[in-house]
């Protein structure tokens, strides 16, 4: 069975800069997948030799997006989301990441966003 996974990271940037991203295909083929293209609410990822696709089921402007796998649609976890979080004390901002991951795939998992984090904050010049 899959285990939920939250993931944050401190980026010194602004959630206007931040949020197109996680939430345009253009943002997203910055830095999370190769190619990235939208088809009404469906977005299709491309990598090296792979393709996904998923549905982006919630967005919040500047505050949170969430899209579903269709390969596994109906099953509970079966997203992945970006929230933008502002600290209060330090209005540091903080991108959690929630993910679902087979127990032994974790930790492959943890490794490959933080990858894709060290992408995006190469992109932001951070």
């Amino acid at each position: 069975m899959r285990v939920k996974f939250e993931l944050e990271y401190i980026l010194n940037t602004s959630p206007k800069i931040l949020f197109p991203r996680l939430s345009t295909p253009e943002g997203l083929s910055e830095w999370f997948a190769d190619e990235v293209t939208v088809e009404g609410d469906i977005f299709t990822f491309k990598w090296h030799k792979s393709e996904s696709r998923a549905r982006l089921v919630a967005l919040k402007e500047n505050k949170f997006v969430r899209f579903e796998w269709l390969e596994n649609e109906g099953e509970e976890m079966n997203y992945f989301e970006f929230s933008i979080n502002i600290q209060e004390l330090t209005n540091e901002l903080a991108l959690i990441i929630t993910d679902f991951a087979e127990p032994e795939e974790k930790e492959d998992a943890i490794y490959l966003w933080d990858t894709q984090i060290t992408e995006l904050k190469r992109i932001l010049g951070i």
